[in-house]
């Protein structure tokens, strides 16, 4: 059976996971005696929200556990936030499980070595311009923009786009 086209991978996504540090942001952690902040890209997250609105699940999966993640998830209602300290594809195959889902309905986006589990299982996996070359050689696609630079509002269209649903966002919101 040869090998499913980039168009037919998009088409079956009902899961979009992403990795947050180097994927929803540019990787840059910022500490002082007030916490850890984060610079998240506004577009990024309009464009999760409508993906959700579409019908597709949306999760985040780090393996840095963070308050500055919690929050940014709770502000774009994330349907899912998973920081497991013991391993990323563990804790998706459970949410998997949870949800009767199976990894080919899967997109995710990863940027480092901690991704690749989950790059080489996803029905779709996706790496930002910024990856390491081992998330990028295990990719489906690469994206034009770097993580925290537009890199998920990318793939966020790239999926609208595949299932037929982007001119009806436009025209909704062109009223």
């Amino acid at each position: 059976m040869p090998p499913l086209s980039l168009k037919n991978r998009l088409r079956r996504v009902r899961l979009l996971l992403c990795d947050v540090d180097g994927v929803m942001t540019d990787g840059s952690v910022f500490m002082g005696p007030g916490g850890e902040f984060k610079q998240y890209n506004i577009p990024d997250g309009l464009g999760l929200l409508l993906v959700r609105r579409s019908g597709i699940r949306v999760g985040w999966v780090s393996a840095r556990p963070s308050e500055a993640t919690r929050v940014r998830a709770r502000d774009l209602k994330i349907d899912f936030l998973l920081q497991p300290t013991d391993g990323k594809v563990p804790a998706t195959e459970t949410l998997l499980r949870k949800l009767g889902m199976k990894w080919e309905a899967v997109c995710f986006v990863g940027d480092d070595v901690l991704d690749l589990g989950m790059l080489r299982r996803a029905g779709l996996a996706i790496a930002p311009a910024n990856g390491v070359p081992e998330a990028r050689a295990l990719a489906h696609h690469v994206t034009r923009a770097r993580g925290g630079h537009g890199a998920v509002r990318e793939v966020c269209e790239l999926i609208l786009k595949a299932q037929g649903k982007w001119e009806a966002i436009v025209a909704r919101h062109a009223d």
